[in-house]
């Protein structure tokens, strides 16, 4: 008898709890949101949040780590949800998130800065002082400051000249911040590749964990710019023959004459530094792993670049010289379209934002699956194939967005259009190679599990 109830009990219970794990999230985060959707008018968008704490990772996990196939996390949502303006909801990364997976969506993020921050995971890594990060005025006074240093036309011209004969970090980090050549500046290149691997990783904070090293990384890394720093402040007099972005950003004042303080400097150097450097890193390796694929997009890459070269006397090339190589420069917007560095962006919702009839709940997270856009037939033909003749004709509107967009679409946009392309140009006219394609990606990042092994030999 004490048995037979036992076994009741269990058999009662046992599913109950299983129901309870299966809906915890939907009922924890998404009923009281459903209720004030209510209120409004509004609705949730389609979508399940899966169980506590882990929410759908071990989904978004299975689709990128193992299948090796992002995208399709996006289609099997369309597929059993049905079509919607561009949203779902979902628990990833330790919230309860919306994810927006259109043009116009992932527009009206990006152009709504004062509904949708930047926070996470980037204010943990890279300090909530850096552009990146910053709001309002500070963001605007700093973001003007570097768009000067490094995107504008007069000192692109200047970055055309410092970046060659190599685009490395050392140039990076000389440019940018004084650092020559050494032990200081080989360590800090570890402990960028440690902060990097680390950004965009589940956010447990305890050791043996991607997060945790990536934030004792930047500790470091921290460290070292705060001694360079006081080194500075003590000797002000060499910020004349330096002349380099951390002098700037050391001299740079408010509206009031007051300068930035030194957390700030910090922040900012350290996010720009990285921010120079990693996507053009990673977008040379798509560069040389594609035209390994695609040799006929080598062989007009390097027909262009040679006949440039017949006219030119000049060992390096200038910002003007790039201009005119409009074949490279499709090749350039085709291997950052496929590399998608950024494949997906982070905001918070300040409040609750409404979007065609949905309700985007404050406080969730929104990720936007920037890669999706460039990956999507409906947006680019034959998405998957590496073809720069598609930049003949203008793309779809909104369609394009690899360096986000808005107010806070990435600074060095064009730094990194100039970096590559003249890596391009000295890579087609001076050197064959071959590459073993049987590489993986390491996704969420662009990276590659093993690197890609290349075989160079000169012309």
């Amino acid at each position: 008898m004490e048995t037979a109830t036992a076994m009741t009990v269990v058999l009662g219970v046992v599913p109950l709890v299983g129901w309870l794990l299966w809906w915890w999230n939907d009922l924890w985060f998404g009923l009281p949101a459903k209720m004030r959707c209510s209120a409004s008018g509004t609705k949730l968008p389609p979508g399940r949040m899966g169980v506590p704490f882990f929410g759908e990772m071990p989904n978004f996990l299975w689709y990128f780590k193992r299948l090796r196939r992002p995208d399709d996390y996006i289609n099997s949502k369309r597929h059993k949800y049905g079509e919607t303006p561009g949203l779902y909801k979902s628990h990833l990364f330790g919230s309860p998130v919306i994810i927006a997976c259109s043009p116009s969506l992932n527009k009206f993020v990006l152009q709504s800065d004062a509904n949708f921050i930047r926070e996470w995971p980037t204010a943990k890594i890279f300090g909530i002082n850096s552009l990146i990060c910053a709001q309002g005025k500070a963001h605007t006074r700093i973001k003007s400051f570097v768009l000067r240093a490094i995107n504008r036309p007069d000192a692109l011209r200047q970055m055309a000249v410092m970046l060659q004969p190599r685009v490395t970090f050392a140039n990076i980090a000389k440019h940018f911040a004084g650092f020559e050549p050494g032990p200081v500046l080989d360590t800090l290149d570890e402990l960028f590749k440690g902060v990097m691997h680390g950004f965009r990783a589940f956010p447990l904070n305890f050791p043996g964990t991607a997060y945790h090293h990536a934030i004792q990384c930047h500790t470091k890394v921290w460290e070292i710019f705060r001694v360079e720093l006081e080194k500075r402040k003590n000797n002000p007099d060499g910020a004349k023959a330096r002349n380099d972005l951390m002098d700037g950003l050391m001299e740079l004042k408010d509206d009031e004459g007051k300068r930035l303080r030194d957390v700030e400097v910090l922040d900012n150097i350290i996010s720009l530094v990285v921010g120079a450097y990693e996507p053009i890193s990673l977008s040379m390796m798509w560069a040389l792993y594609l035209l390994a694929k695609y040799p006929l997009v080598l062989q007009k890459l390097r027909e262009e670049n040679m006949n440039l070269s017949k006219n030119n006397d000049e060992v390096l090339i200038t910002a003007e010289d790039v201009a005119k190589l409009t074949y490279t420069k499709k090749v350039v917007e085709e291997t950052l379209r496929v590399a998608n560095i950024a494949s997906l962006v982070f905001r918070t919702a300040t409040k609750d934002v409404e979007y065609k009839g949905y309700s985007i709940p404050k406080g969730w997270k929104v990720v936007l699956w920037l890669r999706y856009l460039h990956t999507n037939p409906e947006n680019f033909e034959d998405p998957m194939c590496f073809n720069p003749d598609r930049w003949n004709e203008s793309v779809k509107p909104e369609a394009f967005q690899v360096f986000g967009g808005g107010s806070r679409i990435c600074a060095g946009n064009m730094l990194v259009r100039l970096q590559l392309a003249i890596f391009l140009h000295h890579l087609a006219r001076a050197y064959k190679y071959t590459a073993n394609h049987k590489t993986e990606l390491s996704l969420p990042s662009a990276n590659f599990e093993d690197g890609v092994e290349l075989t160079f030999s000169k012309l």
